[in-house]
């Protein structure tokens, strides 16, 4: 009955040291590298990007996959060759891959007709003032990264899921059920294809939920998860800064979906009540926005409670660095992020830490402790 209500709970026997099975330490650190990618060495090619994650303590690169320079994705999904060069030349810096993103063709995948220019440089010329075309190729790419994924033996992907409603995100026009609705079917429609192609290759699709995304808390992922009817690949790429924020409670968060927690993103937030601007910013820059971000350690979020829950919880999967602040240096903030990430990372035990103390574990031996007579 005990293991059947932790079942119920979404508690697996291997995330329960109570009845005496190991938990696993999570993997890290890791570093998202397309916010450090520009046209000057090291951050122009990805031996030399490799090279520099390394010295800095990383142990994994999470790779953005829209730039075929550094990584061509195409290439990826059909050759094994090229799969373990890459992988030579990580591997030859004592690196390897956390996970591959397709963040800005996820993005496309659904987009709002208000959105159209705005997203339209995120797809090669060929299509992207074509909103048909660009969508279909968002979709293919996606597919690519699944078979991409699979030939690098990987067991996680990164993406953002579009947005249809997003423009209507607060209830003025007046909430409208049914636009809510239509918003979503089409999102999950578009969606389950690409799922299914995940689930084919063995690996799960992550999405960030963020701002901007029609999944971009636990509310509408739970809505799209329900409508992909709970998609065995369907899950979620954590990042608390994100729910900061939003001021929703980050920690309470992986209670409820720790089992869909696939992929972790440390990046630190503030909130700091103004006057003047709220949630919403008053459209000025994140420098003056009361909701910023920041470098790991130097906002408000709760780390070591993070990283105590995921590793109770058993989280299966790596802490990568997304290093976003309107305030820092992004090498100062990559460098102190790999030490911040290693920091927080808690081994955990491999035996009960009550196992000095004697006791009787025989069944007979302990009716006679209650008082009760033999069986």
């Amino acid at each position: 009955m005990f293991r059947q209500a932790m079942l119920n709970a979404g508690i697996s026997d291997s995330r329960t040291c109570a009845i005496g099975v190991r938990l696993k330490t999570l993997q890290g650190p890791s570093l998202f590298l397309s916010q450090f990618i520009s046209d000057r060495p090291p951050f122009n090619q990805l031996d030399t990007l490799a090279a520099w994650a390394a010295g800095l303590g990383y142990k994994a690169v999470q790779l953005p996959t829209h730039l075929p320079h550094i990584f061509d994705l195409a290439k990826a999904a059909e050759s094994l060759d090229y799969c373990a060069q890459v992988r030579e030349t990580l591997g030859n810096m004592g690196l390897q891959i956390s996970e591959l993103s397709t963040h800005f063709q996820g993005q496309l995948v659904a987009v709002h007709p208000a959105y159209d220019q705005a997203f339209a440089g995120f797809a090669p010329e060929a299509v992207r003032h074509d909103p048909v075309a660009r969508q279909q190729w968002a979709v293919s790419t996606l597919k690519l990264a699944a078979r991409a994924s699979q030939n690098l033996n990987l067991t996680a992907h990164a993406t953002f899921s579009g947005s249809l409603a997003w423009p209507f995100f607060y209830p003025w026009p007046p909430h409208n059920p049914l636009l809510v609705e239509e918003a979503f079917n089409e999102l999950a429609s578009r969606w389950l294809p690409i799922l299914n192609r995940f689930d084919e290759a063995g690996v799960d699709l992550c999405f960030e939920l963020h701002p901007g995304e029609d999944l971009h808390d636990g509310v509408t992922f739970g809505r799209f998860l329900e409508l992909t009817g709970h998609h065995p690949r369907c899950h979620i790429l954590y990042d608390p800064s994100h729910m900061l924020l939003q001021h929703m409670d980050y920690l309470g968060f992986i209670d409820r979906w720790h089992s869909r927690i696939r992929a972790f993103h440390v990046k630190d937030a503030e909130f700091r009540s103004s006057a003047d601007s709220g949630v919403y910013g008053g459209y000025q820059p994140w420098i003056d926005r009361p909701g910023r971000f920041r470098s790991p350690g130097d906002g408000q979020i709760d780390f070591r409670a993070i990283f105590s829950k995921l590793a109770r919880y058993d989280y299966p999967g790596w802490a990568t660095l997304e290093w976003e602040c309107c305030l820092k240096d992004g090498e100062t903030g990559a460098r102190e992020g790999a030490k911040f990430i290693a920091e927080h990372i808690i081994k955990v035990s491999s035996q009960n830490f009550e196992n000095y103390a004697p006791g009787s574990h025989e069944r007979e031996a302990v009716r006679g402790m209650l008082g009760l007579d033999p069986q």
